[in-house]
């Protein structure tokens, strides 16, 4: 019903084609998901850790590079709680700034859609994990690739409603404080998000 509702609301915005042309910098805010898909080696896989989802807010910006190219860098920040066989951990925050060349399939149509692939660097910090009375460290910075297929649907000739969705790889060592590693924790989210856009 929910999906229903989100496609007969864009149909009715829609209107005037809004036209993204070289040149042109897109900015969208939208609200998402990120939904990590977690996988872990050595003892951090004995143990089942696991990230839980939240909703976050995120802006990105585009760079036409070309009528159909375009230079994309997201911005957001998640902070997540982490359990091992479903006891809290604590929480850990991550910062993934990541920049993606897209292209854009329509960019003079009323529905754009768009697909691309890029780059992350994620910065973890702000981590309190314990298991026990041990203090957990992870490694704070992770290089990666990502994934992303998405679509804007013109409003006017200035502002669009926007979904997207992004595959993120991002990992981080984790090891007990000033002692041995535990293993590697590959959260790997899938970010689902929706919102609004406007270009200058």
């Amino acid at each position: 019903m929910q999906a229903k509702t989100l496609v007969t609301l864009i149909c009715a915005l829609m209107g005037t084609t809004a036209v993204a042309a070289q040149g042109d910098l897109l900015v969208r805010g939208r609200l998402v998901q990120v939904a990590p898909s977690v996988s872990n080696t050595g003892t951090l896989a004995a143990l089942n850790v696991d990230v839980d989802k939240q909703t976050v807010p995120e802006l990105d910006f585009t760079y036409m590079l070309s009528d159909q190219l375009g230079a994309e860098l997201i911005l957001g920040t998640a902070r997540h709680k982490v359990t091992a066989n479903g006891a809290s951990l604590g929480k850990v925050s991550h910062l993934p700034p990541t920049l993606t060349l897209q292209y854009h399939f329509a960019p003079n149509a009323d529905i754009r859609p768009y697909a691309g692939v890029g780059v992350n660097y994620t910065r973890f910090y702000n981590a309190d994990l314990k298991a026990g009375a041990a203090d957990l460290a992870v490694d704070k910075n992770s290089f990666g690739g990502s994934l992303q297929l998405g679509a804007d649907f013109a409003i006017n000739q200035d502002w669009y409603v926007n979904v997207d969705v992004k595959k993120i790889y991002i990992k981080t060592d984790v090891s007990v404080a000033g002692g041995a590693k535990l293993g590697t924790l590959k959260v790997n989210p899938v970010v689902w998000g929706v919102g609004v856009g406007t270009k200058f």
